[in-house]
């Protein structure tokens, strides 16, 4: 997959071996053209760049339950490697993210890599971050009114948030 983001080009290499039911998902979306014009509203230096919720509300309801289920964790949660963000068990749907750490203490809780970023990793660690953590952790933008909202939403109270351009399929 190919990320054209609003700071560069990120490479993220997808491994169907390392988590089947979220690869093919992840493919899905990208070919549906779901990620372009997403925001990436979770940056939480020294942890995780967070993305995937859809700048329109209506495209966001049409994925609300397509959720799959879980893929044993088969990789570690390294720096560079992407990742289905969730709430629980089986409830992994659009959001991804990509650890900026050794995050290892995710693996013990089912949160299965997908992929890793072979190309473009100082772009991710350039992305703008300094609205803060998302609530109740943070300051930062809320998913539910992103989702409920859109961009709109984030163009308002979050205007410095890079974003993807473009996501395709290589």
């Amino acid at each position: 997959m190919k990320l054209d983001t609003s700071k560069g080009l990120v490479d993220i290499e997808v491994h169907r071996d390392w988590a089947p039911a979220g690869a093919a998902h992840f493919y899905q979306l990208v070919k549906s053209g779901f990620y372009d014009g997403a925001r990436f509203f979770r940056v939480v230096r020294g942890f995780v760049v967070q993305f995937g919720i859809n700048g329109d509300p209506q495209t966001n309801a049409t994925w609300a339950n397509a959720t799959l289920p879980d893929d044993p964790v088969k990789q570690h949660n390294v720096t560079g490697t992407v990742t289905y963000a969730m709430r629980g068990p089986n409830t992994r749907s659009t959001q991804l993210f990509v650890n900026l750490a050794d995050n290892r203490k995710l693996d013990s809780r089912g949160f299965a890599p997908v992929g890793k970023v072979v190309d473009g990793m100082p772009v991710v660690l350039d992305l703008y971050g300094f609205y803060g953590d998302m609530p109740p952790m943070g300051q930062g933008p809320d998913p539910t009114r992103i989702q409920q909202q859109g961009n709109d939403y984030l163009d308002t109270h979050f205007p410095r948030l890079d974003f993807i351009k473009k996501a395709t399929v290589q």
